[in-house]
Order: structure tokens, then sequence, then C-alpha cells
């Protein structure tokens, strides 16, 4: 007698919501949808929460009227991935999206430091494919801001890295400049 095949199990964007909007995930469950499959996030250390609140500081008053900000909440991102970015900037305002998560984002950010890998691999990728227009990842590391745009197939075509010293200008706001010091702990 054969053993049966085992299978893997690969989510929806509306599985895992049905699944959240009944209670079957808990407060403990730190988890995200990332191309069909569910990630456990790792637990914030200080250092993390302190740049999580900088960035979103600074951004607010960059980006003006006509988005928003917000901090470690649901992007619908495709059929299959619904991940928690660390900051999001998107259009229009916090009450635009009552029904559902926004699905239109002008600016992810990943802050970074025991997931690196995993910030420029598998995130990045999923953020280009669906054309998220710009992408920042905060090394804690290395302490420095790395800028993705220019979105593709399998990847964002334009990458800088920028230092203590440096500034930025996010797409959404091409009037403001930020200095990269401001992002970082």
């Amino acid at each position: 007698m054969s053993e049966p095949a085992v299978r893997r199990r690969r989510w929806t964007r509306l599985d895992y919501e049905r699944v959240v909007d009944c209670g079957g995930f808990g407060p403990e469950d730190r988890i995200e949808l990332l191309d069909g499959e569910l990630w456990e996030m790792t637990p914030q250390g200080s250092r993390h929460a302190v740049v999580c609140t900088l960035v979103a500081d600074v951004l607010r008053p960059a980006i003006g009227n006509g988005a928003h900000v917000r901090v470690q909440a649901p992007i619908a991102l495709d059929d299959v991935s619904e991940p928690e970015p660390d900051i999001a900037v998107i259009a229009g305002g916090p009450r635009d999206h009552l029904a559902a998560h926004p699905s239109r984002d002008l600016l992810l950010a990943e802050v970074s430091e025991s997931t690196l890998s995993h910030d420029h691999g598998r995130k990045p990728s999923a953020y280009a494919r669906n054309g998220v227009p710009e992408y920042w990842l905060i090394d804690l590391v290395a302490e420095r801001l790395e800028v993705y745009c220019d979105p593709s197939e399998t990847a964002h075509d334009s990458k800088v890295v920028l230092s203590r010293g440096d500034k930025v200008t996010p797409l959404g706001a091409p009037g403001s400049q930020i200095a990269v010091a401001d992002l970082l702990p």
C-alpha cells in the first residue's frame, strides 16, 4: 500500500481574510500572507519599533494631503498576498479603506535587522510584481536606506543606497527632501 502524497495548501487572500474575520488567528499569531504562504513575523525589538515611529513621523508631513501613512497594517497586494509592511504610504484617506485593505500603495517600507534576507528577497519581489512604485528598506545593521523604484515583473529596476548624510525624496512627495539621518536610530 502506498502512502498518500503530501500536498501543500496554498492560501488565497480571501481564504486568509475569512479566517482572520472569524477569529481563527489570535493576537499572538503574528503572521502575514505572502505568495500564498503564511509567514511568521519576528517580534519587534526596541530599535525596530523606534525606527518605525521615526519613519512614520517624518513621512506624514512630507506627503501632505491626498495620502496617508499606515504603520504595520495589512495591504491587499494581490490574490495570494496580504503582507503587513512596517510603513505604507497609501493614496487617499484612512476612511477610504473601511470596507477593505488598500491595494494601491505609493511607498512601502520595511525596517530590517534580523529579517534582512526576507526583506531583500521575497517581499520586494512581490512588491515589484504588483507595481509598488517605491520600496524602502531601512537596514538597521548597516544603518542605511535602500530605495527601490521602477518595478518590473521580478524586481525593482532601480536601486539607490543612501547613508546617514544623504537626503531622499519620495516619489509621491517630489517637493520634499528627507534627511536619511532622521530615519535611522
